[in-house]
């Protein structure tokens, strides 16, 4: 039988809190990816045009990288609150940060204007950026885990993570069309402006369906227990009892993002240098190339979480790190071609099998956690990572690609990341039939019987 806290909720109430919480990131990640294809395309030429232009656009990376850098402090800040006052205030916060620094690099002065002032500038609004979304992810997914029906959850809780293609599909596709229509000296000088200033109506329309969801009843749950338990025992910051119960879990979630991250930023950002300066293609067919691969891409993701449901997160993870590793050659083979069709191959192939790692990955990481630290432990495994996973893996691909002049060690490095994440995952537990309900920290053998629990007594 289930319990009232994991009883699934009505269609259209489940039905809405999906759409707010994949409407929220599909805002934020278009704002993250706008700035990562601005900076493979024009930064370099605006904020460093004193410097080579394949250094222009290593420093155009490095302050891409500064984003992410920002990320684990936004996870331990918004994760610390968002498990003791709620997913739902923190997600607002976080939508606000995000679209008030997009909108302000919108109204940025380039280095034309203001000197070296303005690339000091750009770098404090993606600490921003990457402070915000730092937050955004472990909240998003969340609010649908604890919502959802348990034996759906890898299929619901895949929603927001839609958001990202969604947002990467939006930001190129903004970028494609405006590099369509205007001239390159009209885009550098103006153009290039608009997709940010957009995002200011895109948060008007966020916050509007953010704030009508209800707060998670499993959280709810969870914090009235801890309430009536204040009498008697002082509760810890949720970092703390992360550390102290979930170690195991935060190491086996960020081992699982090494792959999952590397690859994605290869694939959708590095590649707009690569195919440009290496194989010959424009900028506009590069753009477009992704702009395809990306819907794509939407389309699969809640398919693999639906399958992970039936099989479990680990396999449906797997497949996807070990698919990525072998596809980093011929995903370079097809791109050197130069051709349209296997640009578009390369990059939705590549898409596809990422999308195996990223859809089961938010109930995966939810599954871990006890609820009153789920948010800050799910948070810190997944930003923590993206330090040294997505945060320099444009800056080193570009770094191989200028000091060989090859693609051979980037894809040696990607195969190395998903050697990395299928030994993690390798290492974890199955997760997919663990009730999340159960607010008690994994203590002793408590989460292992949780876990192997058969579904039927789960659900």
């Amino acid at each position: 039988m289930s319990s009232p806290a994991t009883a699934p909720p009505p269609p259209a109430s489940l039905k809405r809190i999906v759409t707010a919480s994949l409407i929220g990131t599909t805002i934020e990640w278009y704002d993250f990816f706008l700035y990562g294809s601005a900076a493979a395309l024009v930064f370099n030429k605006l904020f460093f045009p004193d410097s080579d232009p394949l250094v222009g656009t290593l420093l155009s990376f490095l302050t891409y990288a500064v984003g992410f850098a920002a990320r684990p402090l936004g996870a331990l800040v918004f994760g610390h609150y968002g498990d003791r006052l709620g997913r739902k205030k923190l997600l607002v916060l976080s939508l606000l940060l995000m679209g008030g620094a997009t909108f302000a690099i919108g109204l940025l002065p380039t280095h034309a204007t203001i000197g070296s002032a303005a690339p000091v500038l750009l770098t404090v609004l993606r600490l921003v950026q990457g402070f915000a979304l730092g937050g955004e992810w472990g909240g998003a997914v969340l609010l649908v885990s604890e919502h959802g029906d348990a034996r759906r959850r890898g299929f619901w809780a895949s929603w927001p993570q839609t958001g990202a293609p969604a947002g990467q599909l939006l930001a190129t596709g903004v970028l494609s069309l405006l590099t369509a229509l205007l001239s390159d000296a009209a885009f550098g000088s103006w153009g290039w402006r608009v997709p940010f200033l957009l995002s200011g109506v895109l948060v008007v329309v966020g916050l509007w369906i953010r704030l009508s969801v209800d707060e998670s009843p499993v959280f709810k749950q969870a914090l009235a227990q801890a309430e009536a338990r204040k009498a008697d025992v002082a509760e810890k910051a949720p970092i703390v009892s992360v550390l102290r119960h979930h170690w195991r879990d935060v190491l086996v979630a960020m081992g699982a993002r090494m792959a999952e991250n590397i690859s994605y930023y290869v694939i959708t950002a590095f590649i707009l240098v690569y195919a440009t300066t290496s194989a010959g293609v424009s900028k506009q067919t590069a753009l477009n190339a992704v702009l395809i691969a990306s819907a794509v891409h939407f389309a699969v993701i809640p398919g693999w979480g639906a399958l992970s449901d039936r099989i479990g997160r680990r396999p449906v993870y797997l497949m996807g790190a070990v698919g990525v590793g072998l596809w980093m050659f011929p995903f370079f083979a097809l791109i050197d071609t130069g051709g349209f069709g296997n640009l578009i191959l390369a990059v939705t192939v590549g898409l596809v099998l990422h999308g195996a790692m990223y859809a089961p990955q938010a109930a995966f990481f939810s599954e871990m956690f006890a609820t009153r630290m789920r948010y800050s432990g799910a948070s810190i495994g997944a930003q923590f990572a993206s330090v040294a996973a997505g945060a320099p893996a444009p800056l080193i691909a570009t770094a191989l690609l200028a000091d060989y002049g090859s693609s051979t060690p980037i894809a040696l490095y990607v195969i190395a990341a998903a050697v990395l994440t299928v030994v993690a995952v390798a290492a974890a537990r199955e997760t997919r039939h663990r009730d999340l309900a159960d607010v008690v920290p994994p203590s002793g053998q408590g989460a292992d019987r949780a876990a192997a629990a058969p579904e039927d007594a789960r659900a």
